[in-house]
């Protein structure tokens, strides 16, 4: 029989293991690089909590991914904020874009796009959502590409000999393209469903080598009447000095 005092031993000695494991649990130090997608306002000045606990900028490029920064999660999630100085009391207030991390990516893309139905004349804080990719080389190794819709409607991609179907808010993977000519270049489509029929959107030649890897992102540009795709040509990303 296991005694009173024997029970709380046994108690005491398995704390510190239930909180070593969630603390384990927490996203740790994250490598990012970041796009921001805005064809509208191309530019925006976002910060990030940096390893030494401090607000450094977040590095966009207008075109393509930005270079790797180390990010610190906050409770959990990737926050960016709007101003390099926030007040701890109300950092809610510069707040600009968050979204959650699971514990097990250690590289991360981040995809920036305007959050939908924001106004600036009633706020004139930059507000944006936050897609996360995971950037490790097993997740989404080279030659691979990632197609991410922005639009309500079904689409399709026909890339080389892969044909897939793709929904609404799903990122679908695109296998390396294989069936190339001598110049590694492949015809790749774009359809979107009208009634029960695909219509092409985007035809066009693209080269496919395994160093590469895209992302195809599907969006409306202000009065236009059919889906465009935006392509985000990434080389296998470098590793950042421990």
């Amino acid at each position: 029989m296991i005694t009173r005092k024997l029970l709380w031993i046994l108690i005491a000695w398995c704390l510190p293991v239930a909180g070593h494991a969630q603390q384990n649990d927490a996203p740790g130090p994250v490598q990012i690089r970041a796009v921001l997608h805005d064809p509208v306002h191309p530019d925006a000045e976002l910060y990030l909590t940096d390893k030494t606990g401090g607000m450094t900028r977040l590095k966009l490029v207008r075109e393509g991914f930005s270079e790797a920064q180390i990010a610190i999660p906050v409770n959990g999630s990737l926050v960016l904020y709007n101003r390099p100085v926030v007040d701890p009391k109300q950092p809610m207030a510069n707040l600009a874009a968050s979204a959650k991390l699971p514990p097990h990516i250690k590289r991360a893309m981040l995809i920036l796009l305007p959050k939908p139905n924001a106004s600036k004349a009633e706020d004139p804080r930059p507000a944006y959502q936050m897609i996360l990719i995971d950037d490790s080389a097993k997740a989404f190794p080279s030659g691979e590409s990632r197609v991410l819709p922005l639009v309500t409607v079904e689409t399709a991609i026909q890339a080389g000999e892969h044909r897939l179907a793709v929904h609404p808010g799903v990122i679908t993977k695109v296998p390396p393209v294989r069936k190339v000519s001598p110049y590694n270049m492949a015809q790749t489509n774009f359809y979107s469903k009208e009634g029960d029929s695909w219509v092409p959107f985007t035809e066009r030649q693209l080269q496919y080598l395994d160093t590469y890897r895209r992302v195809f992102i599907i969006h409306v540009t202000p009065g236009a009447l059919q889906p465009v795709v935006t392509t985000l040509v990434d080389i296998a990303p470098a590793e950042l000095p421990r």
